[in-house]
């Protein structure tokens, strides 16, 4: 089935995604709905910086980069970093935030529910 998302996503690589799912429209948007969610969910839990906020950064990156939220995935992986090397995570909390709202509604513009 040939895909119905339109190339010009922004923060979300589309040809990547059509060829992680084989060009299926329908998988495509099922994707995209379980990325949003999962990203938005995933970013409010590590505002708050968790014990386990590295697991759940590396978890968002692996997911963001499966979609082709390359800026997501990339604000991720920062944010695994920092915690990792003992530094301060506010700013890369905060731009992981940013990038995971910029992906969310992208992928609401996507979906016809912004």
């Amino acid at each position: 089935m040939p895909s119905s998302l339109p190339d010009d996503a922004g923060p979300i690589d589309l040809e990547h995604l059509r060829r992680m799912t084989l060009g299926d429209a329908a998988l495509e948007r099922e994707v995209l709905q379980m990325f949003a969610r999962q990203a938005c969910q995933l970013a409010a839990t590590l505002a708050n910086v968790p014990p386990e906020a590295s697991a759940l950064a590396h978890t968002l990156k692996g997911s963001a980069r499966a979609i082709g939220a390359i800026r997501v995935a990339e604000a991720a992986a920062g944010l695994e970093a920092v915690i990792r090397d003992g530094q301060a995570p506010a700013q890369a909390v905060g731009l992981l935030r940013d990038t995971v709202a910029e992906a969310d509604a992208a992928i609401a513009a996507l979906l016809g529910r912004s």
